[in-house]
């Protein structure tokens, strides 16, 4: 089976930041979403792969075919387009977090936004509260 590419690394957070997101909202909204999300997990953030900021990590095992890996419990990444929030699991029964949320676009289950300012930080909270306890008790 081939390695997965998306795997924690040393690389230097705030250094990636610094270098990849490409305006200044964007750096700030990163710095936001790292005070943010190191403060809500009391996890310090990691890089996962070459553009992913991952707090803390579960151990997967898929049930439709042999993967299985590790990942962080959330993330993010400040890509070109938007930021990518790792913050939900996919999972139908939790679409009604994303109520509320703000200005989004959905992918299957990441959440993109442009800036941070057009989502409400409180359901990004719960959001992630939400996914961190699914996640942990799927993958103990």
């Amino acid at each position: 089976m081939a390695e997965l590419k998306t795997q924690q690394n040393n690389a230097n957070v705030i250094e990636f930041i610094n270098q990849f997101a490409d305006n200044d909202q964007k750096r700030k909204d990163s710095f936001e979403l790292l005070k943010l999300m190191q403060d809500f997990t009391g996890c310090e953030p990691k890089m996962w792969g070459p553009s992913i900021i991952g707090f803390g990590s579960f151990h997967y095992k898929s049930e439709r075919s042999r993967q299985e890996g590790d990942w962080p419990l959330i993330g993010f990444s400040p890509r070109k387009a938007a930021i990518s929030l790792y913050v939900f699991t996919g999972a139908k029964e939790h679409e009604y977090l994303l109520e509320g949320l703000g200005k989004f676009k959905m992918g299957k289950a990441c959440i993109y936004v442009k800036k941070l300012s057009d989502i409400n930080q409180d359901v990004l909270k719960k959001l992630m509260t939400e996914t961190i306890v699914f996640l942990q008790t799927k993958y103990k």
